[in-house]
């Protein structure tokens, strides 16, 4: 065994360089061949001088000598050799079960030289591929012309998004260190060079609107979708570290990371959670000027109900989307709380928790607004109101507990600039209120202070608990349009599990270009992560992304070693098997329970 450089060229540009592989010489019909057994790519950096030893130590790994440790390397040139000889074994044409019975393999080997190598996460893999199948991923990316290098670097992003949610270069690690996807696209990723990867998410960038456009149509088609609804929401992303990219602002970080630059995430979905459209805007985006700009271009069809949060449910907004044939479902941004208990349609919520709903029509019958009252939402604002109040009262009282000590405070102006700094404190509370504060005969001095409290009519101190939607779906039913619209709680779970579960934050690119890939990576992360919920959804499996990661990151491939009594070394790799909860998920997606098959090795 030695390593050899060879000269080639790129089919692609005819540029010429030198690529190293790791040969053996066979003796064929009376003449001596040299048999490729790994390619170690154009960047080998190891000196000359190291090949041999490093072969010598790859000979010793793969023929079971690996104890013996004859041959002393430097910890890089161990790990190098180590990675190698397992790469030999991972890169046999592996062996399926055939569909009839065999005979089996017998071999006779010392039990106690069993040794355990190479292991690497295969569970979350093998589902994301099968989610990619699903969704015609790497069928659509065949037909943009996508060459099979870059569709596997492809994959190896967006699953990785998956299991391991980090940066670019975190998931390039964790494709050569950690994961079997490799083995299961026949892949060599310890070959693959970072850029590689970065090449990978410009690609995917440049082909943006057309996967998107596709993957959505595979899983309305898949699932049977109605294109009825259309949500619309708003998320932030920071950066970690400096970034000058013309989309980075300073704005409202929702995780409050003011410290730091932020871009936009706007994602336009159906009922069903699925992503039509996303886009990036810039940190500091107004949420209420973005719908238009996503809206265009869409081509949702002109009954699509679209359904928005208070922030984007501007009165321009909402004239735009009634203009343009659109029905919308909006929080209303109305202060004065209205609610006729007489009038309202009682119902329970998914937690069985009581609802009344009161429709009210326009008086030109072109828009309904319905108010919503909830007991559990009652004794929240309710809760909050009392705490709110005390702390304005106390702190009332305690300027007017001042004003009989000898060195208290009394002057009027400073008197009304606390009044109102307690006002701001106390958020809104003091409207309640009518605060007299009456002054002395110099007109300097405060002589005395007194309030009152008179709640404001239609206020949450008068009407907690009530909220308002708003619509002109006049025809629906008080609980359809309250039902119809608890789906924004689905776009709320999206962003979470973009956020939480796969990665969203924080950015570390500084390019532009850069930045829309990391995002976008995450959105079809998501896409591959939601097909699987759904599936398993349908047979009583409800858990978050974050279990299921859980429980498939279990199982992994592993390369056991045996020596033969005759001498020989027999390396088998192979996944565990599927524990109990494992097992159920495979078989309701109706997958193989052991991924990537068997591979036999005899040194």
């Amino acid at each position: 065994m030695y390593i050899r450089q060879t000269r080639t060229a790129s089919k692609a540009t005819g540029e010429a360089y030198i690529t190293y592989r790791l040969v053996r010489s066979e003796r064929i019909g009376g003449r001596v061949r040299q048999i490729t057994m790994l390619n170690l790519g154009r960047h080998f950096s190891v000196p000359t001088e190291d090949w041999p030893a490093l072969c010598a130590r790859i000979e010793q790994l793969t023929g079971g000598q690996a104890s013996l440790m004859d041959v002393e390397l430097p910890p890089f040139l161990e790990k190098m050799a180590q990675g190698y000889a397992g790469r030999l074994v991972t890169q046999v044409p592996k062996t399926v079960p055939a569909p009839v019975p065999t005979e089996p393999t017998y071999a006779e080997v010392d039990v106690d030289s069993l040794e355990l190598s190479q292991p690497r996460s295969v569970g979350v893999e093998h589902v994301g591929l099968h989610a990619a199948v699903e969704l015609g991923l790497e069928e659509k990316l065949t037909e943009l012309g996508v060459n099979g290098v870059m569709r596997a670097s492809i994959l190896g992003l967006v699953i990785g998004r998956m299991a391991k949610p980090a940066s670019e270069l975190a998931t390039w690690g964790w494709l050569r260190e950690h994961s079997a996807l490799g083995e299961l696209i026949d892949t060599d990723f310890n070959a693959m060079p970072l850029m590689r990867l970065y090449r990978a998410s410009d690609e995917l960038l440049k082909h943006r609107a057309e996967i998107e456009q596709h993957v959505f149509e595979r899983a309305r088609c898949l699932f049977h979708l109605e294109e009825t609804i259309t949500l619309y929401d708003l998320t932030n992303t920071y950066f970690e570290g400096d970034c000058t990219a013309s989309k980075a602002a300073r704005g409202r970080s929702k995780e409050k990371r003011s410290d730091c630059p932020l871009v936009t995430l706007g994602l336009v979905l159906d009922g069903s959670g699925f992503v039509r459209s996303s886009r990036v805007f810039e940190g500091n985006a107004v949420e209420s000027c973005t719908l238009q700009s996503m809206l265009l271009g869409l081509n949702a069809p002109t009954h699509a109900l679209v359904i928005m949060d208070a922030g984007i449910a501007t009165e321009a907004n909402i004239a735009w989307l009634s203009e343009h044939g659109y029905r919308y479902l909006v929080v209303s941004r109305e202060r004065h709380r209205h609610f006729d208990a007489e009038h309202a349609v009682a119902i329970e919520n998914q937690q069985g928790q009581s609802l009344r709903l009161q429709k009210v029509l326009s008086d030109d019958g072109r828009e309904v607004r319905m108010y919503c009252h909830s007991e559990q939402r009652e004794q929240k604002e309710a809760a909050i109101l009392t705490r709110l109040c005390s702390r304005f009262e106390g702190g009332l009282q305690k300027l007017a507990d001042g004003l009989i000590k000898p060195r208290g405070e009394k002057r009027l102006d400073k008197i009304t600039e606390r009044i109102g700094r307690l006002k701001e404190k106390c958020q809104g509370i003091g409207q309640h209120y009518q605060v007299d504060v009456q002054a002395d005969a110099s007109g300097k001095q405060v002589a005395s202070l007194t309030w009152a409290r008179l709640p404001v009519s239609g206020s949450m101190a008068t009407h907690p608990g009530v909220y308002c939607l708003r619509s002109n779906e006049t025809t629906w039913e008080e609980e359809k349009l309250w039902r119809t619209y608890t789906m924004l709680t689905d776009l709320e779970a999206v962003f979470r599990s973009l956020k939480s579960e796969l990665g969203l934050r924080p950015v570390y690119h500084t390019k532009e270009d850069r930045i829309d890939g990391h995002l976008f990576i995450t959105v079809l992360a998501y896409q591959l992560v939601h097909v699987l919920r759904v599936k398993l959804h349908h047979a009583g499996i409800q858990a978050s992304w974050n279990t299921l990661r859980d429980i498939l990151s279990v199982q992994r491939r592993v390369t056991a070693t045996f020596q033969q009594r005759d001498g020989r070394t027999l390396h088998v790799r192979k996944s565990t098997r599927a524990e109990p909860e494992l097992l159920r998920i495979y078989q309701v997606l109706g997958i193989e329970p052991a991924p990537g098959g068997t591979k036999k090795l005899i040194h």
